[in-house]
């Protein structure tokens, strides 16, 4: 008797609560005069960096970047049509990520209330060792989900026995199509971390702070020979 011969997807994911915060910051103003808004934006820029290197030193910041101030001028135009004076704007941005997610909501609710300070973002990640225990974990899911469904397919079918042919990350047995391989985030990217902005965040400027449940996927296409 010719085996039969069938093809699966298997798919399986994991939540996992996040592990680190990384907080995406700028401190800027503007003001008609250049050197005034360039030491107001140093001195912000410093306290700021300062903090971060504190943070670090007690154990709660794994590790921080601080780039430097960015300067530019404009020349808006008022409702008549008339162009203004030269406006000076500045700009130096950090990025901070917390090991301690307590204090992180605590120092972005704090800097966040300050002049000068603008919260882009709160990016939320696990860390490499656990990505890596999990990204293992969802693939080891997809295989027995991809083995569950060929076995439900050859029972339909009536038949006894399943016999593994070939495995592979989607799109690679030929044919299959897919997209992606491996771990992956639910929206359908291979990083293992998500970021969102969420309407009445905690600052007060749609920044959530509440840890996201990291979403960790694996999908497979496997090719079995049923009898």
């Amino acid at each position: 008797m010719t085996d039969t011969i069938i093809t699966v997807e298997g798919f399986f994911e994991i939540e996992h609560a996040a592990e680190r915060g990384t907080v995406s910051l700028a401190a800027g103003f503007e003001g008609p005069d250049r050197a005034a808004v360039l030491v107001s934006t140093g001195d912000l820029h410093h306290a700021l960096a300062g903090q971060a290197q504190r943070l670090e030193t007690e154990g709660a910041v794994t590790r921080w970047s601080a780039d430097r101030v960015r300067v530019w001028s404009e020349r808006p135009w008022n409702q008549n049509g008339v162009q203004l004076e030269p406006m000076q704007h500045t700009s130096a941005h950090l990025e901070v990520t917390f090991a301690d997610l307590e204090a992180l909501a605590t120092w972005v609710e704090t800097v966040a209330a300050e002049s000068g300070v603008t919260v882009f973002d709160v990016t939320w990640a696990l860390t490499e060792a656990t990505a890596s225990r999990v990204s293992a974990e969802a693939r080891h899911g997809a295989v027995r989900n991809a083995v569950e469904r060929a076995t439900a397919y050859a029972e339909s079918l009536g038949l006894a026995t399943v016999r593994p042919l070939a495995l592979a990350d989607p799109g690679l047995l030929g044919g299959d199509g897919g997209e992606g391989a491996g771990a992956a985030a639910a929206a359908g990217g291979l990083a293992l971390m998500a970021a969102r902005k969420a309407p009445g965040g905690d600052t007060g400027g749609g920044i959530d702070l509440k840890p996201e449940q990291i979403t960790v996927a694996a999908r497979v296409h496997a090719r079995f020979a049923a009898s």
